[in-house]
């Protein structure tokens, strides 16, 4: 999808409004309520299979976001924003600066869009595993978030398979059988931003149709942070008695600026300062699904799904160069040199031998020519893009044995991707508005117009050099797990999953020959559980379960700290990194009450969790140059904590609260590398056991009512406060933390007539300045006067900001609904 498509996908989403409006009866959109089961496995609620499981027979941990509470933040065009809200022990780290892109992380454990974050939770998308094939990362900016049905925060089941460490999140998206009418939607507010949004749904006898689309632009609220967003989701359905089919299809694309914390230096002085730049970051993908389900007999069903998904990014980053002369002690004194502190000689190799590897060549090999005073950066260029294709099929039985209720599971899934790797880097300098741009003049500084440029490299394309890497997943996996009745009260669920995994890479330059392999990895993750219901309002859950993650071939082609990569810029010789591998213990309470006050119904849960790793992967940065980084395998760490919840709702009141405890902690003791951390020791951090992991707040608390203060006016307002977190690179909790935090919302809504509604939507609406992420860089000038004093560096978060918008609903008469997708059995 290009931009000028973008544009005009959202051009013609306005245009059809006048069209629409006058060809249809006015009426208010449909949506099928939410039902109290949840989906076990992702082919569950992406076949339409019925089969999912009361909340009471499961034996861990599910938190739920349904379309209601993501229509409270419809401002916001994001539904990572509903879960931070909402979901307990979930919070975000921004290191990117914008709202689109944000870190999510679940009990200590992240899914990120960025490439080199390592990844620890499962995500699907109607069954389909939609962690990127290169580096397993999350672009919930690829989805529309009107379009999303419910969202299930799920622990403790290995059934979905690699990554499902901390969990898996399932995207359930609505279709034409879940939600009729017409919608549509226009909003504006605070840094410039427009946006929009068409969402369709009707059925017609057997057949149904849905169609979402939307679109976004603003300039965001830091400098040079441009976001441009377009989305489309279709989806047509079939639905015989013992039967139902969908065929789906999807493309979006997004466009970030700025990406990157800012020393506090600079924010100090204004809120709005970055880095250097550009820093941008665009991304597109197309997908094709068929999803369906059979009822092969009135116990019998069988459910899969097929699917296809491409998908590009593209990286431009403007960058301190890391560049010096080189040495007189070197063959090319007063020609540029990558700086080689990080890097030590190799046995027997001689200084001169040792510094000569450094020296930067550009066109044709040139050497370049070393000048004075000059602020040296580089432009650095990488393009990742994927051919994802695979399914699952599953069958469930739900017979009786011995006159106790049962449900048996057993499946399969596959999943297969072909990708491609690409790293440059065109020398440039650093303008003193922190702007990095090439110089005409200049032959040796490249050019970035079309993104063409001159590739530079050191001598023997250490620390700096162009990367060129294809390569293959293959994942596979085999399941089967049982919830059996063992009296009217009291489930057993057992079962377990076979994950298999091969990563081939195949170097294409010639410069990391030691990149090209294939790795293998497979486990067996058991699961065991039991729920007793005391009463209808009352159950007791308890399970334990093991998960695993296989390195992705990011991490498996940057491992070597004798060959660091300029990440995500470079790939280079790796010795083998281990699998993670881990095990979870959880128990809680929860339960109903109904008829409380006015009639309401309150629900509330209370549980603690604990999962230990082997083998975790964490990135490290070299000594000497914090640009360069590498991967490593630690030997133990461990996530542990509670979580308690509650949520009150009545025809006109909802009120919900949550309090989570997250210990997130090492268990090892060793020497880490962390170069800027201004407390290291010469480079080295010592990390013990009980040493916090950075960014995971101890203390994190939600609260949040919507209240009908009239007939047709909402009000709704929230809070969330997180306590203080470590600094990424501070994993020796040697230096002061990020300080705590809270940020209070505000949502309204007014329905005007039947039809048309006026809403509006404050964030952070104290203003408050804070950080959810911070790291470290070096010291130093940048340009002429303007220098680093201070080490730390952030991302602060959005100021005070307001939007506003109205949302028109029309249509036909829905037809007759037929059984909802999810039903209790």
């Amino acid at each position: 999808m290009t931009k000028g498509s973008l544009r005009g996908s959202l051009l013609a989403t306005v245009a059809l409004l006048p069209c629409a409006a006058s060809a249809q009866t006015a009426q208010q959109a449909v949506t099928l309520p939410e039902l109290d089961v949840v989906a076990t496995s992702p082919v569950s609620a992406a076949g339409g299979g019925g089969r999912a499981l009361p909340l009471y027979k499961i034996p861990s941990t599910v938190e739920t976001v349904t379309a209601a509470d993501l229509d409270a933040d419809r401002g916001t065009f994001n539904a990572v924003t509903t879960l931070a809200r909402k979901t307990p022990g979930l919070n975000l780290s921004d290191s990117q600066g914008s709202a689109g892109r944000v870190d999510i992380t679940y009990r200590g454990f992240t899914a990120s869009p960025v490439q080199g974050v390592p990844q620890g939770l499962a995500v699907y998308q109607n069954g389909v595993r939609i962690n990127e094939a290169f580096g397993d990362t999350i672009q919930f900016d690829l989805i529309p978030p009107s379009a999303i049905q419910r969202i299930d925060v799920v622990t403790g089941n290995p059934v979905f398979g690699l990554n499902a460490l901390g969990g898996a999140v399932n995207i359930q998206m609505k279709n034409g059988f879940t939600w009729q009418g017409t919608e549509i939607t226009a909003l504006g507010g605070s840094d410039a931003r427009i946006g929009g949004s068409l969402e369709y749904g009707k059925v017609i006898g057997p057949w149904s149709f849905y169609f979402n689309g939307d679109g976004l632009n603003d300039r965001g609220w830091r400098y040079e942070s441009p976001s441009t967003i377009g989305r489309l989701y279709a989806d047509l359905g079939y639905r015989a008695p013992d039967s139902e089919f969908h065929l789906i299809a999807a493309g979006a694309r997004t466009f970030f600026g700025a990406a990157g914390a800012a020393p506090v230096d600079f924010t100090r002085n204004n809120p709005r300062a970055i880095f250097t730049y550009p820093q941008t970051s665009t991304t597109e993908m197309g997908t094709i699904q068929l999803t369906g389900r059979v009822d092969v007999s009135p116990s019998w069903e069988l459910a899969g799904n097929a699917y296809f998904r491409r998908f590009s990014q593209t990286y431009v980053d403007g960058n301190d160069g890391n560049f010096e002369e080189c040495g007189r002690r070197s063959s090319n004194a007063g020609f540029l040199c990558f700086e080689n502190d990080g890097f030590a000689r190799s046995a027997g190799q001689t200084r001169r031998a040792f510094l000569d590897q450094f020296t930067i060549l550009g066109v044709n090999g040139q050497r370049i020519p070393y000048t004075d005073n000059v602020p040296y950066g580089t432009i650095d260029v990488t393009k990742t893009e994927a051919t994802g294709y695979g399914g699952s099929l599953q069958a469930t039985n739900s017979d009786k044995i011995g006159g106790y209720g049962n449900r048996f599971v057993v499946g399969g899934s596959i999943d297969a991707a072909d990708y491609s790797f690409k790293s440059s880097s065109t020398l440039g300098v650093i303008n003193p508005d922190l702007s990095v741009t090439t110089d005409p003049n200049n032959p040796f500084y490249g050019t970035i117009p079309g993104l063409g440029t001159t590739d530079l490299r050191t001598a023997a394309a250490l620390g700096i050099a162009p990367s060129s890497v294809i390569g293959s997943n293959l994942y596979m996996g085999l399941y089967a797990t049982d919830t059996f009745d063992l009296t009217d009260s009291l489930s057993l669920t057992a079962g377990a999953r076979l994950n298999f995994a091969r990563v081939t890479t195949q170097d294409q330059t010639g410069y990391s020959p030691d990149v090209t392999g294939t790795h293998y990895f497979s486990k067996i993750n058991p699961v065991a559980g039991l729920t007793y219901r005391f009463t209808p309002g009352l159950s007791l859950y308890g399970g334990y379960s093991e998960s695993n993650r296989a390195p992705t071939p990011l991490e498996l082609a940057c491992a070597n700290p004798d060959r660091p990569c300029l990440l995500p810029n470079s790939l280079v010789a790796d010795p083998p990194l281990k699998q993670v591998t881990g095990r979870t213990y959880e128990m809680g309470f929860r339960g109903n009450v109904p008829d409380v006050y006015d009639g309401g119904l309150l629900t509330y849960k209370i549980g603690a969790f604990r999962t230990d790793l082997t083998n975790d992967i964490i990135q490290l940065a070299t000594p000497g140059n914090a640009a360069r980084g590498y991967y490593v395998n630690v030997p133990a760490t461990q996530r542990q904590g509670i979580e308690i919840g509650g949520e009150y709702t009545a025809e006109r009141l909802s009120v919900y609260a949550n309090y989570a405890l997250i210990d997130a902690t090492y268990q090892f003791r060793g020497t880490l590398s962390s170069p800027n951390n201004p407390l290291a020791d010469d480079g080295a951090i010592t990390v013990r056991p009980g040493n916090q992991v950075p960014l995971v707040p101890n203390h994190q608390f939600k609260v949040g009512f919507d209240y009908l203060v009239l007939p047709g006016w909402r009000l709704g307002m929230n809070l969330q406060a997180f306590s203080s977190s470590y600094y990424r690179g501070d994993d020796s909790n040697l230096n002061r933390k990020l300080p705590a935090y809270y940020v209070l919302g505000l949502n309204t809504s007014y329905q005007v007539t039947k039809n048309l509604q006026v809403f509006g939507l404050i964030t952070n609406l104290t203003n408050n300045k804070y950080a959810t992420f911070g790291t470290f860089a070096e010291p130093g000038t940048v340009v002429a006067n303007l220098t680093i004093n201070e080490p730390r560096t952030t991302t602060l978060a959005q100021p005070l900001s307001i939007y506003g918008g109205i949302r028109y609903a029309f249509g036909a008469e829905p037809a007759p609904m037929a059984e909802p997708i999810l039903r209790k059995y």
